[in-house]
């Protein structure tokens, strides 16, 4: 009889379980670093035969970490058998995740290892263990997660109890050497019952009864009833051994003879080292031995422990996985811009939507300083869908004001504004699906041509579908009336519109109310909010003709279109968490009292106040939120407006087209004007006989 030693655990971790521990780490765990349950699993021992040699190689005892390590909310941690594969033997542990390395270098691992001895020896001494035999295979992992270099360090314990005095054993005998076919047939029957009929946590642990041509087999807390009356020589203890080696049993093993010594006071035992090739129904290579304890003293007290795995370099200490390489750029880029947004999560807005933030598809008409502007305020929010809609040409002066254009897309009259800044952003983030149209905007008060009068047509077929596919349109256009049909339309559809305006060192940033919506504001007794049109008493018209150069060009400081283009992206975003989403009201100003604010904020957006509009001033770098009303004479969104759209399509448009005063005719603004003329006539002849 020689010393009985063991075939230790080597660690096993698939790539994929490091993109599901990052999940867990970004919207799980965030800075909790307590432990949590993990699932491992492990095969029976393999030897492979070498190519063109008549030898064979012993594969590592693996124990493997996968995908279905962290048990999903809806499923139950113990339903195990959907977690693991096929011919494969759980194994649960914990995992510690650290939040930063020098938590991970400065942790208490002795402590953390004598936490998990402890529990292995707490369910041995229950009974729990031989209830559940898995129990005998838990294991503690500590981790750090670098997520930015995408950089895993990470370090296993596999505990083991030690025996004083240690177990021995004979020579160790290959099962065809020992039992019949017949037997041996019989056993592989049996075990493969076994498993169908019983959990994975009791299907790598099992009770074997030799007959003279079959065995039986049974579960390990069945040892009393199942070996009653049993001789001695035909009892055995049977495990799924993980090792290949002819000489050394698996790491399973030691715990397990732990249990069998306390539980049932074992002190020789005859052990069934289980191995097959999965799906092959071929177990000859197991192992048959009897091992035994010299001297057997009772105890109480926890024994000691050993299972620290060591590194490549054969010495105590961790492992790391640097995964970086291994990743497609592309995927590298979308894990770091998530991982940007949603540690926001972790401590500030524990309440923010990022995957509704990520799926709004966002139409932007008007691809220059304000379009390019959006388009990165976009990306930094994660939104994935961007389109782009303009009719220019990138010209020299574009390139230092416009951010996605340079010096070579002003070359031979300049590329297409909107089909370079959709490519740009791609550049700029190869996961954006971003697309450019090159397509023009009918406009009041612009005749159409009856040579073009086919081409706007179809230019305004394919903004309605446009607006039809996405869910918020931002108007970043340089002329008034270029934003009347985007706001038809968006009042129309109901689309979140985000109108973003340009002065010299002012700006305007609003939401556009979605029209009268009577039936929505009566029940919630709320005003509704008007659009860029709702304040005015003239239909928009021509503004292009017959200028300057300086009135040709949106003159404004150059710091201007940055702030505005972040407060209308940051507006889309607050709207987006607002439960009333387009239909939210404007929030007070905000010198309103602290109360008031307080209040607002519990009903309202997760990111705070709603404005309906923000007015801001550079010259004294100041903001002003200002709220309107819906105008029942709009020119662009009132019931008269849409219900002539609706109506007529396109017929109606082009009577706007050729003369914007059909909109002050329809909403009766030319009306309301000549009652006002005739008020002034009346209160002047009134002046004049009072003189």
């Amino acid at each position: 009889m020689v010393l009985l030693q063991f075939h230790p655990w080597a660690s096993a971790v698939e790539a994929p379980f490091w993109q599901v521990l990052t999940q867990r780490k970004m919207d799980v765990f965030k800075l909790d670093d307590s432990h949590r349950p993990i699932l491992g699993y492990y095969t029976t021992g393999q030897q492979v035969r070498v190519p063109g040699k008549d030898t064979s190689v012993a594969l590592p005892a693996r124990l493997c970490l996968g995908t279905g390590a962290f048990a999903d909310n809806h499923e139950p941690d113990h339903n195990q058998a959907s977690r693991i594969p096929a011919f494969t033997y759980p194994a649960p542990g914990i995992v510690k995740n650290t939040n930063t390395i020098e938590d991970f270098k400065a942790i208490d691992k002795t402590a953390l290892f004598k936490m998990t001895v402890d529990q292995i020896w707490d369910d041995i001494t229950s009974g729990r263990a031989a209830q559940d035999p898995s129990l005998l295979n838990k294991f503690l992992l500590v981790t750090f997660a670098d997520l930015k270099k995408f950089k895993f360090f990470y370090w296993f314990a596999f505990p083991a109890l030690q025996a004083d005095p240690a177990w021995t054993t004979d020579s160790m005998q290959e099962i065809t050497s020992v039992w019949s076919q017949a037997q041996i047939d019989s056993l592989r029957h049996q075990v493969d019952q076994y498993r169908q009929n019983h959990p994975p946590s009791q299907s790598g642990f099992f009770l074997v009864k030799e007959g003279q041509n079959e065995v039986s087999v049974a579960r390990l807390q069945d040892w009393d009833e199942f070996f009653a009356d049993c001789e001695p020589s035909r009892m055995i203890i049977g495990f799924a051994d993980p090792s290949s080696l002819d000489s050394h049993p698996g790491w399973p093993l030691r715990n397990l003879l732990t249990l069998i010594n306390h539980q049932w006071k074992a002190t020789s035992v005859r052990v069934l080292c289980f191995r097959e090739v999965p799906g092959k129904q071929d177990i000859s290579a197991s192992k048959l031995f009897t091992t035994q304890v010299p001297t057997y003293v009772p105890t109480t007290a926890c024994p000691k422990a050993v299972g620290w795995e060591k590194n490549a370099q054969g010495k105590l200490g961790p492992r790391l996985a640097d995964l970086a390489p291994l990743m497609d750029p592309s995927r590298l880029a979308d894990t770091a811009v998530d991982l940007n947004l949603k540690l926001m999560r972790w401590r500030l807005l524990p309440d923010l939507q990022l995957e509704k933030v990520q799926e709004t598809r966002c139409l932007l008409l008007g691809a220059g300083t304000l379009g390019c502007y959006v388009a990165r305020s976009l990306l930094g929010w994660g939104v994935r869908n961007i389109t782009f809609v303009d009719n220019a040409k990138v010209s020299f002066s574009n390139p230092v004001r416009q951010p996605l254009f340079d010096f070579e897309d002003c070359l031979e009259g300049g590329k297409d504004k909107a089909i370079t800044a959709a490519a740009s952003l791609k550049r700029v983030y190869p996961g954006v699906n971003a697309v450019g149209y090159t397509m023009s905007i009918p406009m009041p008060g612009h005749p159409i041509s009856s040579q073009l009068y086919e081409n706007a047509q179809k230019d305004v077929a394919k903004l309605e579908d446009l607006f039809k596919q996405h869910d918020a349109i931002f108007l970043l256009m340089d002329s008034r009336e270029s934003r009347w049909l985007p706001t038809l339309l968006g009042a129309r559809m109901k689309k979140i519109v985000i109108n973003a305006a340009l002065g010299f060192d002012t700006f305007l940033v609003m939401r556009h109310g979605i029209g009268q919506d009577h039936e929505h504001h009566a029940s919630n007794n709320t005003t509704p909010l008007g659009c860029y049109f709702c304040n005015d008493v003239v239909a928009p018209t021509d503004s292009l003709s017959d200028r300057t150069l300086d009135q040709q060009c949106t003159v404004t400081r150059p710091g201007l279109s940055a702030i505005a283009s972040a407060m209308a992206v940051e507006m889309m975003v607050s709207l987006l968490h607002h439960p009333d989403g387009v239909r939210a009201p404007a929030d007070k100003a905000d010198d309103e009292s602290q109360q008031e604010l307080e209040s607002q904020e519990k009903k309202g957006s997760t990111l705070g106040l709603l404005p309906h509009q923000i007015r801001g001033f550079l010259s004294r770098f100041k903001n002003l939120l200002i709220s309107g009303q819906a105008y029942d004479r709009c020119t662009a969104c009132s019931d008269a407006v849409l219900s002539s759209y609706e109506k007529e399509g396109f017929g109606f448009l082009a009577k706007v087209f050729q003369d914007a005063k059909h909109l002050e005719d329809l909403t009766g603004l030319t009306k309301m004007k000549e009652e006002s003329e005739d008020l002034d006539m009346e209160w002047a002849e009134d002046s004049d006989e009072d003189m």
